[in-house]
């Protein structure tokens, strides 16, 4: 792994919440639940080649293990202790390491995830079935993000399948809903991992505000990102990253990042780095010759009012829909300072109609963000204390072909938010005068 090592205890805290939210009851023994997750599937692309691996984020946050053909097994009411949490390697096999690396060894196993007792995939035919058998109850994990899209078949549905047709007269549960919950709260530990993906972000997007010029294409850009991150121990980004110059700065998921950056136009910057398994989301956009004309910082610092007000919202208890009903009525102001909305588009908005504001803001203010960019977390609840949202208003702008977002990363606490990319240029001045400064090497 490029990142430095994560502390093994994060992911023995994680285990245990899990675990004390299956409820097991009854003393050690007397069967209870039995947990089983399994590793993403290795992506064939074409012929002999895969897709780089990404590990299941789930199985991830229970081990920090990021390696295919990995499982783990949680039985709290197992008998014998060394067998209540089990992580499960492939066996290492020396001639499949002269051609695709080293995998991990069972010593390298604990010493990642905590786990003392480490067995090989396959040993777990024969001692899988046994635990089952002494379990009421068998929890499976799923992906129920509610942004998964697609029909393709997981190796998780796989085993659903599989453990169904073996054990059907024993209960199967559902572990998402718990690690939805968990996942949500981001521990200390976690943040500091976080603040370290942003940390990483922000260095790389100070580099890429001397790099920016007339002329550049939006690739080059981007391949300055992944150096910016790679070089800083990163594994890259955590998404893909969107450099959109001009009026392609509208579309909100812009990935092609082959058009040229041209004298007078703005470029929207969206990318963050994944380090220790962590993910940072930043979005700037900032002028490609290094000067807002004044319209475009009218419009940004627009945006940016929008931003601030939605991050002096968030705080425990706050409703989401609350939430982006005031962002909203603060865009709405804001947009009729600069000109795009009359107080009377206002005014006479029906109440079951689109909100005026949605022609030019038409995406969500905030979105869970940890392992995954999109990360787990209730959509419908009042927010908690310890989750990290997005704040990302934008403003699009079709006739004057324009687009513009700001969006740092916010840990919510009780007694105030940690701004995680605090520290980024924001305003127009920052932005300026960093650009202004010369050429920077990283």
């Amino acid at each position: 792994m490029r990142y430095f090592p994560n502390n093994p205890g994060l992911f023995a805290e994680n285990r245990r919440r899990f675990v004390a939210g299956m409820g097991v009851g009854g003393g050690v023994g007397s069967g209870g639940g039995i947990a089983i997750f399994a590793s993403n599937d290795e992506m064939p692309a074409n012929g002999d080649a895969h897709y780089p691996f990404r590990q299941s984020s789930d199985l991830f946050w229970l081990t920090g293990v990021w390696q295919e053909d990995t499982m783990l097994v949680l039985f709290p009411g197992h008998p014998e202790p060394k067998y209540r949490e089990v992580l499960v390697l492939v066996r290492p096999n020396a001639l499949k390491e002269k051609w695709d690396g080293k995998r991990l060894s069972a010593e390298e196993g604990k010493a990642i995830s905590g786990i003392s007792t480490v067995l090989w995939a396959d040993m777990l035919d024969t001692l899988l079935p046994q635990w089952i058998h002494m379990a009421d109850s068998i929890y499976l994990n799923s992906n129920e993000n509610d942004r998964r899209r697609g029909p393709l078949i997981s190796r998780e549905y796989r085993l659903i399948d599989e453990l169904r047709s073996r054990f059907p007269l024993h209960t199967l549960r559902r572990a998402a809903p718990i690690l939805r919950e968990l996942r949500a709260i981001k521990s200390p530990a976690e943040v500091e991992l976080m603040q370290r993906a942003a940390d990483i972000t922000g260095e790389t997007f100070r580099h890429l505000l001397h790099f920016i010029r007339p002329g550049v294409m939006e690739y080059e850009i981007e391949a300055e990102i992944w150096r910016g991150f790679v070089s800083r121990r990163s594994l890259g980004p955590a998404y893909e990253s969107i450099v959109a110059s001009g009026d392609s700065a509208r579309v909100l998921h812009y990935i092609a990042n082959n058009g040229e950056c041209r004298d007078g136009e703005l470029v929207l910057l969206d990318f963050g780095a994944l380090y220790g398994g962590y993910a940072a989301d930043l979005t700037r956009t900032v002028p490609v010759n290094g000067r807002f004309t004044k319209r475009q910082a009218e419009v940004y610092n627009a945006c940016l009012a929008v931003h601030n007000f939605a991050k002096g919202l968030l705080r425990p208890g706050l409703l989401p829909a609350d939430y982006t009903r005031q962002v909203g009525e603060e865009m709405s102001r804001q947009l009729v300072r600069i000109g795009l909305l009359t107080t009377a588009d206002i005014a006479n908005a029906g109440v079951d109609g689109p909100a005026p504001h949605s022609k030019y803001f038409y995406h969500g203010v905030s979105h869970h963000l940890g392992i995954d960019v999109h990360d787990l977390g209730p959509r419908h609840e009042p927010f908690r204390e310890g989750m990290v949202l997005t704040v990302e208003p934008g403003i699009y702008i079709e006739e004057e072909k324009m687009g513009m977002r700001i969006e740092n990363d916010v840990w919510i606490g009780v007694n105030g938010n940690l701004d995680l990319m605090a520290g980024v240029p924001i305003t127009v001045e920052e932005i300026e005068s960093v650009m202004a400064h010369g050429r920077h090497v990283v």
